[in-house]
This record gives C-alpha cells, sequence and structure tokens, in this order.
C-alpha cells in the first residue's frame, strides 16, 4: 500500500503462498505495515528549518539561512520520500561580506573593520575638518552592502578675534572653540612705518605654532614705528584674516632696567629683545636648559652656557633632543636686577626614521639598529595583529611598550603557532613606524580526546571520534591506524609509512583502515566501526582478523606552509580477536536465511 511498508514477510509477496495479503487498502490480520517515518531531517550548514513538520510520506520541510548569511535562488525544500529518507537540499547559505566600506569625503577611516553583517566602520574627519554632528560609522547590512552614514566632514574656518597688544611688542588673540585641538600654524604679516617716512621700512612675515586657544607672540618690531599687523592660519586650515593697527614706543620712554622678552621660532631658536637706551653696549646671558620625557623617568638633558653679544635682539638656536619637553631660563647678568625669563618649550619627534636594519630571528623574535644617540633611553611602542584564515573568529591584538637604551635592541614576542602576524611598531622619539609580517608555523595539534578501551576475545564496540580544536594549526584530516598489539610502544605517531589495507606486504604490518577529512567530521561527534568493510577516503576498513592482537590508534594530521604535523592517541587495544557486532549480526542473520531456506524446501517437497 502508498506510504507503508511491511513489518513482517518479504516483499514483494504472494498472497496465497506467503500468508500475506492487501485487499480494499487494509491489511489482513495475519500481516502488519508501518507507515514510512524518514525521521529527523538532514541540517544545512548555517541554515535552519522554519515551521512545523512531519515525517511521513511527502511531507516537507523548509529551509532558511541564519542571520548572518544568505543563499541564491536554490531548492529550500526537503521532501521525505517513499525509501523512508530525505530528499538532500541544495541550500547553501554563503556569510554576508559587505566589502570594502564607501570612502567619505574629507575623512579616513580608523581602526580595524570587519565586513560582515553588523560590522561598523569608523571614520575621523581630516585635519581642518570636522563633523558637528557626531561620529561618522557606516554599517554593514544584511543586503551585503554598507548604509552610509548622513554626517558629513565640513570645513573649519577658524576665527580669530579679539587680538590686543602688550608690553609694547608683543600680541595676543583669541581663536573660536572647536572639536579638535590640534597645533595651528599661524601666519603673521608685518608691515612698519616710520612717523616721519613716507616708505615701508619694516617688513616680515613670521609663523608660529601652536595649540593655545589664546596665542601669544612677541614680535621683533623698531621703536617708534606705525604698524600693520595681520594674523591668519596657513593651508590647509582657512581663516579669515584679522588685522591690528598700533604704534611701539619712542626709544627714550624704555629705561634700561634690565628687562627683555623672549619668543620660540622654528620650535629650537629664540629670539631676545631687550628693553635697553644703550645701543652697541656687551650683554651677558646665562642659560640654563633641562630636557625630560614623561614616558621615561630616568631621561635628562641638562645643558648650561652663557651667551654675549652686543645685539639688542639677538637670536640663540638650541641643539634639543626630538620628543623632549624642555625648560629654558635665561638670566642676563650684570643687570641691575639679574633679570630671569623661564620659557617652556616641547620638541616635535624625529622628522627621519630612527629604526633600521630590522630582522626576525627563532621565527618569533626580532632585532633591530637605533639611529639614537648612545645611552641614551628609548620607547618603543608596539602593536602587533593576528589572524587565522582558516579560524574566522580567531584574533590576537597586543600593545605595549618596552624601554631601552641599546642600539642593537632584541625582543622576543609571545605569539600563537600556525598565525599570521603584522606588527607595527615606533620609537616615540620619532614620527615614523615601520611593519613587518610575520607568519608562525603550526605545532603539534592537540592530543585525540578517546574514549579508551580493552578487548579480550569480544566484539570490538562503535568508537566515537571528536572533533579537535584548532589550537595551534588548522586540522586536515584524521586517520584511524591499525597496528599489531606489539608495535604500540616503538609506532613512531609522525610516521608515513603505514599503507592502505591491501598494500601490507605481511600480516606483521600495520594499515591505515580509514581516513576522514576535517570538513566531514560533525562537530559533536561521530560513530566508527572497525571492520565494517567500508571505504573511508581511499582506505578500506577491513575486519580483523580473529585470534589476533591488535592496537587501534587515531591519528590528527595539521598541515599548513609545506609543513605536517601529527599527535596520536590510543583507541583500542583487541586481544584475541573475534568478530564485530556488525559481523555478528550478519552472521546471525545468514543463519536465520539458511534455515528459513530449508524449511521452505521442505515445505515445497510435502
Amino acid at each position: 500500500m502508498h506510504g507503508y511498508l511491511p513489518k513482517s514477510g518479504p516483499e514483494p509477496f504472494h498472497p496465497a503462498r506467503d500468508a500475506t495479503s492487501c485487499t480494499g487498502g487494509f491489511l489482513p490480520k495475519n500481516a502488519a505495515s508501518e507507515e514510512i517515518d524518514c525521521g529527523t531531517p538532514p541540517e544545512v550548514p548555517h541554515g535552519y528549518i522554519i515551521g512545523n513538520y512531519t515525517s511521513t510520506l511527502g511531507s516537507q520541510v523548509h529551509y532558511v539561512c541564519k542571520e548572518g548569511f544568505f543563499s541564491g535562488p536554490e531548492d529550500t525544500v526537503s521532501t521525505c520520500t517513499a525509501l523512508g529518507t530525505w530528499e538532500s537540499p541544495e541550500l547553501y547559505c554563503q556569510e554576508i561580506d559587505c566589502g570594502s566600506p564607501p570612502e567619505v569625503q574629507h575623512a579616513v577611516l580608523v581602526g580595524n573593520h570587519r565586513s560582515s553583517l553588523g560590522s561598523v566602520a569608523h571614520y575621523a574627519c581630516q585635519e581642518g575638518f570636522e563633523s558637528p554632528g557626531g561620529k561618522i560609522t557606516s554599517v554593514c547590512t544584511e543586503k551585503g552592502t554598507w548604509r552610509e552614514s548622513t554626517l558629513t566632514c565640513t570645513e573649519i574656518i577658524t576665527e580669530i578675534s579679539d587680538v590686543l597688544v602688550f608690553n609694547n611688542t608683543c600680541m595676543r588673540w583669541k581663536i573660536n572653540p572647536g572639536r579638535m585641538n590640534a597645533r595651528i600654524v599661524y601666519v603673521i604679516s608685518i608691515k612698519g612705518q616710520r612717523l616721519n617716512s613716507m616708505e615701508s621700512v619694516h617688513k616680515e612675515t613670521v609663523n608660529l605654532t601652536t595649540d593655545s586657544r589664546t596665542p601669544e607672540v612677541c614680535l621683533d618690531l623698531y621703536q617708534g614705528t606705525n604698524y600693520t599687523v595681520s594674523i591668519s592660519t596657513a593651508p590647509p586650515r582657512r581663516s579669515v584674516p584679522a588685522f591690528i593697527g598700533f604704534q611701539t614706543a619712542e626709544d627714550d620712554i624704555l629705561e634700561d632696567d634690565g628687562t627683555f622678552n623672549i619668543s620660540i621660532f622654528n620650535e629650537t631658536c629664540l629670539k631676545l629683545k631687550r628693553h635697553s637706551m644703550k645701543v652697541g653696549s656687551e650683554q651677558v646671558y646665562q642659560f640654563k636648559v633641562l630636557g625630560q620625557r614623561w614616558y621615561l623617568n630616568n631621561f635628562y638633558h641638562a645643558t648650561s652656557f652663557n651667551f654675549t653679544t652686543r645685539e639688542q635682539a639677538p637670536v640663540v638656536c638650541l641643539d634639543l633632543y626630538p620628543a623632549t619637553d624642555y625648560t629654558v631660563n635665561i638670566t642676563l647678568l650684570a643687570s641691575p636686577k639679574q633679570h630671569s625669563v623661564q620659557i617652556a618649550t616641547k620638541t616635535i619627534p624625529a622628522v627621519k626614521q630612527t629604526i633600521v636594519n630590522i630582522s626576525v630571528f627563532n621565527e618569533t623574535c626580532l632585532t633591530w639598529r637605533s639611529l639614537k644617540t648612545a645611552d641614551i633611553e628609548e620607547m618603543y611602542l608596539f602593536h602587533i595583529r593576528g589572524q587565522r584564515w582558516y579560524q574566522k573568529e580567531f584574533a590576537q591584538e597586543m600593545v605595549f611598550n618596552v624601554t631601552t637604551s641599546s642600539q642593537a635592541p632584541e625582543m622576543c614576542l609571545d605569539l600563537h603557532a600556525g598565525t599570521n602576524y603584522s606588527v607595527t611598531f615606533l620609537a616615540l622619539s620619532s614620527e615614523f613606524p615601520v611593519a613587518i609580517s610575520l607568519t608562525t608555523q603550526i605545532t603539534e595539534p592537540p592530543p585525540p580526546e578517546v574514549e579508551f578501551f580493552t578487548v579480550h576475545g569480544g566484539p570490538l564496540p562503535r568508537l566515537k571520534l571528536r572533533k579537535a580544536k584548532e589550537e595551534n594549526g588548522p586540522i586536515s584530516s584524521y586517520q584511524v591506524l591499525v597496528l599489531p598489539l606489539a608495535f604500540q610502544s616503538t609506532f613512531p605517531c609522525d610516521s608515513e609509512g603505514a599503507a592502505s589495507f591491501f598494500s601490507n606486504a605481511t600480516d606483521a604490518d600495520g594499515y591505515v583502515a580509514a581516513e576522514l577529512l576535517a570538513k566531514d567530521v560533525p562537530d559533536d561527534a561521530m560513530e566508527i566501526s572497525i571492520g565494517d568493510r567500508l571505504y573511508y577516503g581511499k582506505y578500506y576498513n577491513a575486519p580483523l582478523k580473529i585470534g589476533n592482537d591488535y592496537c587501534i590508534i587515531l591519528r590528527i594530521t595539521s598541515e599548513w606552509n609545506k609543513v605536517r604535523r601529527y599527535s596520536c592517541a590510543v583507541w583500542a587495544q583487541v586481544k584475541d580477536s573475534s568478530l564485530t557486532l556488525q559481523q555478528m549480526v550478519g552472521v546471525g542473520l545468514g543463519s536465520m536465511a539458511v534455515v528459513i531456506i530449508l524449511a521452505f524446501l521442505s515445505f515445497s517437497a510435502v
């Protein structure tokens, strides 16, 4: 009957001879049939079943992909067939990948980002631009595209206001509050004209770099002169220039009290301006310079010297280390009040690369040559990222710093096996980082997790194979090896000489009974029967010979970058082997069939 199978008796059958018949859609009392049941539907990787279903003939189950995955127009239905099995669904779920994030005008991508569903890309506005509406982000959607942000980077127009003059030649101004605290370069254009002359007597352009919201600068101006000064920002920033006009004091109102002003230019140069009527008189300045680095406790740069000059506005350029905070104290000696002025300045990182000749040794160790001054400590900042192509969920990131005075430092890193690394590091006294790539080789995979069996003269139970974790490299395959028990203690796990059952020269040689690729082993576990006469890969799982002693070994193979590593575990010991459970069932069924045939022949003869 359609939709049913005979529970007892052969099929097809002869009603008179086999005492089995079906009439009117009903079965007779002396025969029984059971409804076809296909059991649990098959699983689809990264997919699941929607709605309710039954497992009877003709039932259908519908599949969809999990969140974060999509499929093409494949068949998403599996049907229960008359054979009692489910049709294989053709649904193939692929992970959503949005690709590279979109570009945002006047912005750059910051940090690391992925391209899977829900990933967020973050942007930062370029110098001279800001995002008034907040942070700019883009999100990967289920359509496989990036949802672009409605926010944009707009140009910052610096507003210069409240310009005033103090101490006769010094100026101070304010800028509008903004979101960025970057250093701004100002261009100060000076035009001076004498009171009794129609021609310009002083033209000069001065640059000032500062991150202050109320910048100050002291200019080297002529006395008794009318000045017009314009202040603007240097590109790429834009501003509306601010203008101010003023007159410097005449010479005769200045007193020789030993006071002077200091202005800084080109980062390490000082311009001194003394208020004195004694033009051409010799002046002696004492300089005391102290430099420290906030990130180095033991770093000090101290120097002192005297500077003698007859100029009223002398210039002194100091030999300073990069990336250092300095305090400069200047005293005018032999003045009536020993007047002193103290000024602070900070040097920027070096504009040249200080790390050269980088090399890798012992796979995870680095050495390089530092171009810094000998015996001066330096701090190096490391940023390390590790990824594995075969394990997408794996991610290792480390950020740390190292301080050393060596000019040939060495650093060994704590890295995982079987991983691709990008290493970026820089000396904090330099603004140029260096980047290299490292690949660590795989090591032995974790030992197989097995339930050990010892069998004496009985059948060997089914063995459960559990999937190993890819901790030290990608798992390639699992092999089941059958060896004479006497070879257990001497068998090398990395031996590649084991052949198939049919390639054995003698019974004393072991053989590979089964090989399964890692992708074919389910995430939970699977069972294997030794001697089930099936092929696993290219290897035949032959029955064990009765009366022999065997050792069953499970071997895991990891292979990557032309390197192969193994780990083994003894799965079972078989002494005086007998038929397996499957073989015993087969023999029993065969014997029963012989008995039935003999009985049938006897009945026919009567």
